[in-house]
């Protein structure tokens, strides 16, 4: 769905502007106006990770990645993937579903992609915010359709945007600081507003790039078994 779709249906009219709220990717954008004006960062996931972050490292046997959370933006999504961080829900669990250039995909406890639930037992709602995008290194629900997030993750593993997805993302109404952005970082902008983000690799996208370019087998399953050991929480205050 366009980006300009989205806003129309919430009754919302775009009036892309940058305010002079610094340089670069500190900048904002102002969407809509009078009661529903909103603004967004379009650099928000890659400022700089500060003390009192919530943040998760996921230990595999390949090495560790360390992500800062949005607790802000996806509250339900994080604290989802907090508590069952803390319960050893992920412990021991693999990463069922690889391929590069695409994502990394985890968090099945039956590691075939098909088993999975929330802390509520039920499935539970997407959030979505402007202000977070399938960038490479994005932490993301994995899901079967709106509204069906579970336990199962992925960390997005894409490099580079060809002109044909960089016209997409013209086409689709996407604001040049956000079209800039995936071109600097890469990412699958086609995942967006499809599937919640909810956070962003700070260090060790060389583990995420290690595990995307393991051997599979026909249904993207390693071979050897990457390994989720542990998740530890460290949350803010």
């Amino acid at each position: 769905m366009k980006i300009t779709n989205i806003l129309k249906s919430a009754g919302l009219i775009i009036l892309c502007a940058t305010l002079f709220a610094g340089c670069g990717k500190s900048n904002t954008i102002t969407i809509g106006e009078g009661a529903n004006k909103i603004t967004l960062t379009p650099g928000y996931q890659f400022m700089q990770v500060q003390d009192g972050a919530t943040k998760a490292v996921i230990k595999t046997n390949m090495g560790d990645i360390k992500i800062k959370l949005f607790p802000e933006k996806a509250e339900k999504a994080v604290k989802n993937f907090v508590e069952h961080a803390k319960n050893g829900y992920y412990d021991d669990l693999i990463f069922h579903r690889v391929i590069e250039d695409f994502m990394i995909q985890g968090g099945d406890p039956l590691g075939d992609g098909t088993g999975g639930e929330s802390i509520w037992g039920g499935p539970f709602e997407d959030e979505f915010s402007f202000d977070l995008f399938n960038y490479r290194g994005a932490l993301s629900m994995a899901n079967s359709g709106p509204n069906t997030n579970g336990s199962q993750f992925f960390i997005v593993h894409k490099k580079d945007m060809s002109d044909d997805e960089i016209e997409y993302l013209k086409n689709s109404g996407y604001p040049k600081e956000i079209i800039e952005l995936y071109k600097e970082h890469g990412g699958t902008p086609w995942l967006d507003f499809r599937h919640t983000v909810f956070g962003q690799v700070y260090e060790g996208m060389d583990i995420v790039d290690k595990i995307a370019a393991v051997k599979t087998d026909e249904n993207d399953k390693p071979l050897e078994d990457v390994v989720i050991k542990s998740i530890e929480i460290t949350e803010g205050k």
